[in-house]
């Protein structure tokens, strides 16, 4: 995840500003750390259904067949 936020980092900051492209890269880092938490498993199906909005999480991922 962080070498892919500091390629995303150096990739904006030739196209926008500075300060832009560090916001953008943490958002997109932030993103690649979920679907790397939602691909590897690591919560239990229990484990999510005790997080808020845990039961909207839980039935997105089995509509996509990952739980």
């Amino acid at each position: 995840m962080g070498i892919c936020s500091y390629f995303i980092y150096l990739t904006l900051l030739g196209i926008i500003a500075q300060k832009l492209a560090t916001i953008l890269a943490i958002l997109i880092a932030v993103v690649i750390y979920a679907l790397a938490i939602i691909a590897l498993k690591v919560f239990s199906k229990e484990e999510i259904l005790l997080m808020p909005y845990g039961q909207k999480i839980c039935k997105v991922l089995e509509k996509l067949k990952i739980y």
